[in-house]
C-alpha cells in the first residue's frame, strides 16, 4: 500500500505509545503507603474488615445449618455442626488475610 499522507508514518509502536499515555495506561504504579501496615489500610478498616469476616462467615453457616434443619425437620443438630464449621471459616479468612505473602 502506499502512503496518502506526504509525512513519514509514525512507526506503530510511537502511536501505541501516544495512546496510552492519552488514555492514563502507562502512569507509573503508585507506591504503597506506609500508613497502613501490611494490608495497606487504616487500622480501623481492618479491625472492620477482621469483625465482619467473622460475623459474616458465622451468619451464613448459622442459616445453612437452620435451613437444612427445617428442611430435614430435625432437631438443631445440622444448626450446632454448622456453627463450628462457619466458626472454622472465619478464622481461616483471617488467616488467609494475615499470612505473610510469598514471594
Amino acid at each position: 500500500m502506499s502512503q496518502d499522507q506526504g509525512g513519514p508514518d509514525p512507526s506503530f509502536e510511537d502511536r501505541l505509545t501516544a495512546a496510552r499515555s492519552k488514555q492514563g495506561l502507562d502512569a507509573p504504579p503508585t507506591p504503597p503507603s506506609t500508613d497502613g501496615g501490611a494490608l495497606g489500610g487504616s487500622l480501623w478498616g481492618i479491625g472492620l474488615r477482621v469483625g465482619i469476616e467473622l460475623v459474616s462467615a458465622l451468619v451464613v453457616a448459622v442459616a445453612i445449618g437452620y435451613g437444612l434443619d427445617r428442611i430435614f425437620h430435625t432437631t438443631p443438630i445440622l444448626t450446632v455442626v454448622f456453627v463450628p464449621l462457619g466458626g472454622a471459616a472465619g478464622v481461616a479468612n483471617l488467616w488467609r488475610m494475615f499470612a505473610p505473602k510469598k514471594s
